[in-house]
């Protein structure tokens, strides 16, 4: 079984906030905003719809290879833990990466300013499905 797409990117589009829920630009319940700092975005995703989608997102984060465990580049996330590319678009990934930082079972080794050091400038992450904050 490999992560699905389609299923990825409709459970973020959920977590994110609806219109209704925006006045003037900003949340109307700062309570319920989960900011996430993703490679290339900023995110603020719904505290509520992002718990409800935790089972589904550790589903799909425990399919990453087990080298995650333990701290392994942004750039081979595209592969699941069976050697198969499951996506080859970075947005994609970065969906996933900011869904599992918001629920607490992903994040980063190093701050973003030590990222350069690494190839092609981009993270390691560990994958902690073990743990969580939501």
């Amino acid at each position: 079984m490999s992560i699905d797409t389609k299923k990825l990117d409709t459970l973020f589009r959920n977590c994110l906030f609806n219109e209704d829920e925006i006045e003037n630009g900003a949340p109307k319940d700062p309570s319920k905003v989960v900011e996430v700092e993703g490679i290339a975005s900023r995110f603020g995703l719904n505290k509520d719809r992002l718990g409800d989608s935790k089972a589904e997102v550790k589903e799909m984060l425990d399919q990453l290879p087990e080298k995650f465990k333990g701290g392994w580049t942004f750039l081979n996330m595209c592969n699941d833990k069976d050697g198969n590319q499951w996506t080859g678009v970075h947005a994609t990934m970065e969906q996933l990466m900011a869904l599992g930082i918001g629920l607490g079972l992903v994040r980063y080794c190093m701050p973003k300013e030590a990222w350069a050091m690494f190839p092609g400038g981009m993270p390691y992450i560990i994958v902690d499905t073990k743990g969580s904050d939501i």
